[in-house]
C-alpha cells in the first residue's frame, strides 16, 4: 500500500510540481493550500506524514504543527518543514513545534525523497519493534493463568514483573498514567499484595 502524504503550502506552482514528482516516487499526494484545510484534510483521512510550508495565510506552519501535535488523532504523524525561512531561530522554533526535518526553499527533490523515505521507514520500524512487544506482553499475560485479572490487568502485571515504570508502561500499551495507576489499584485489591514487588513474584512464580 503506497503511503500518503499531505503536502501544505499556498503557492500553486509549488504544489503541482512536488506532487507530481512524489506521486511518480510512489506516494498517494493530497494538498492544501493552508493550515486550516490541511486540518480538514487530515479531519477526513489522516496521512502518513506531512510537508509544510511556515508562512501561509491565516495559520503558520509552527501552529499547525502544534495542532497536530496536541491531537491524539494526528499526534505521531511525522511533519517536515519545507520553507523558505532558513535563520536558525527559525529551525529552533520548527523543532520546538515538533517537526522531524527541516528543509529550505530552493531545494533538492532527491533530498526531499531521501528525508521522507528516511523517517517512514523509521516509523514502520517503530511500529514493528512496538507490534512484537504487544504481541509478547499478550503471550505472557495470556500465559498468567488468573481469572481473577482483567486481560490489560494481566498484561500490566508481566510489564510491572518487568521492571518497567507506570509511565513507560503507558506508553508500551499506548493509555493514560493514571489508567495504568487504576489497573495497578485493582491488581493489588484483587491479589490482596502491598506492593509491586508482590506482583513480580507472582508472576514469575506462575511462569
Amino acid at each position: 500500500m503506497s503511503k500518503r502524504l499531505l503536502i501544505v503550502d499556498d503557492e500553486p506552482n509549488l504544489l503541482r510540481a512536488l506532487e507530481a514528482y512524489l506521486t511518480t516516487a510512489g506516494f498517494e499526494i493530497t494538498t492544501a493550500r493552508s493550515g486550516v484545510e490541511a486540518l480538514v484534510k487530515l479531519a477526513q483521512a489522516v496521512s502518513d506524514l506531512i510537508i509544510s510550508d511556515i508562512r501561509m495565510p491565516g495559520m503558520s506552519g509552527y501552529e499547525l504543527a502544534r495542532q497536530l501535535h496536541d491531537s491524539a488523532r494526528t499526534a505521531l504523524v511525522p511533519i517536515v518543514f519545507l520553507t523558505a525561512k532558513g535563520e536558525s531561530e527559525d529551525r529552533i522554533e520548527g523543532f520546538r513545534a515538533g517537526v522531524d526535518a527541516y528543509l529550505t526553499k530552493p531545494f533538492i527533490p532527491d533530498e526531499l525523497l531521501a528525508v521522507i523515505i528516511n523517517i517512514l521507514s523509521r516509523v514502520e520500524r517503530t511500529h514493528s519493534q512496538i507490534a512484537k512487544m504487544v504481541t509478547r506482553d499478550e503471550k505472557e499475560g495470556r500465559e498468567l493463568n488468573d481469572e481473577n485479572l482483567t486481560g490489560a490487568e494481566k498484561r500490566i502485571a508481566t510489564l510491572v514483573a518487568r521492571g518497567l515504570s507506570n509511565k513507560e508502561i503507558a506508553t508500551e500499551m499506548q493509555i493514560s498514567v493514571r489508567t495504568v495507576e487504576n489497573h495497578i489499584s485493582h491488581i493489588l485489591d484483587k491479589k490482596h499484595f502491598n506492593n509491586r514487588v508482590e506482583i513480580a513474584r507472582y508472576v514469575f512464580e506462575a511462569r
